[in-house]
């Protein structure tokens, strides 16, 4: 079998942690999620995944968070079928192939050039679905993509690794291009952002940076014209906590009993109506 290499530094390269974490979960006895993509992915790739920081429950919790994600765009791709989605920085998340879409569906698969690249090489890529060589900060970016449709933005693991004033941008251009849309996303606060970069073990291994903290959805809002908020959940939160192993499960609890901690990360599912 032929194997590609995956020649990444940086915010890219911690996409190989979160797909390290996919396949060792999905190939567990009783997978949260099932992710054959990612298998297959891991056994492709000409890379050691033993470096990428990954360790521990990580691989559950990074299950956790991806099919919470998967539900959430499959419930608003579900009431509004004939949708554009952007899946902004995609990495090799094979979330396009995992979900039963509709044919009204067109799905846009956008991330750097090298990890498109590699994506490319990996994954078959349907009719409807498109992938998009670029940063998501790029002001060009919506130049390829018609906007005469509802969009849906997908954004898991993401918003931490933008430049504050980029990323608020990127939102700005993507309410004023659209009719009408949706966000999905995950935000970290101040306090996580902090730990991240010194503690985080993917984030080190990828010699990566988180840069944006967001404390809350009204941030958001508050910046973003026409932006509203429909629902904000902290990790604590999410669905299938309970398959932590016990004592893990303990501890989640105690630090939800504290605010600092309670909103170090969020989800967030926002709207705009031109």
């Amino acid at each position: 079998m032929e194997r590609e290499r995956a020649d990444l530094t940086g915010a890219p390269a911690t996409m190989l942690a979160t797909l390290s974490g996919r396949a060792l979960h999905s190939r567990s006895a009783d997978p949260i999620l099932h992710d054959p993509y990612a298998e297959e992915a891991v056994r492709r790739i000409d890379h050691d995944f033993s470096k990428t920081g990954v360790r521990g429950n990580d691989p559950l919790s990074i299950a956790l968070r991806g099919s919470l994600f998967d539900r959430l765009a499959a419930d608003r791709i579900a009431a509004h079928p004939e949708v554009t989605v952007l899946h902004l920085g995609c990495g090799l998340d094979s979330r396009g192939l995992r979900l039963d879409l509709p044919p009204s569906v067109e799905w846009y698969d956008v991330d750097f050039p090298e990890v498109i690249d590699l994506r490319r090489k990996l994954y078959e890529q349907p009719e409807r679905h498109h992938t998009i060589a670029s940063s998501v900060t790029d002001p060009a970016l919506l130049d390829s993509i018609p906007g005469d449709r509802r969009v849906l933005v997908v954004a898991e693991g993401l918003t931490m690794y933008l430049d504050p004033q980029e990323g608020l941008a990127l939102l700005r251009r993507i309410t004023e291009r659209f009719p009408a849309g949706e966000l999905i996303c995950d935000v970290q606060g101040e306090l996580a952002v902090r730990f991240a970069n010194v503690l985080n073990s993917p984030v080190r291994a990828a010699n990566a940076k988180l840069r944006w903290a967001v404390g809350s959805g009204a941030e958001l809002v508050n910046a973003v014209p026409g932006l509203a908020l429909d629902e904000e959940l902290t990790f604590f939160e999410v669905p299938g906590l309970e398959r932590l192993p016990a004592s893990y499960r303990a501890l989640v609890r105690a630090m939800g009993h504290i605010p600092a901690l309670r909103r170090m990360a969020l989800i967030l599912r926002m709207h705009f109506d031109g």
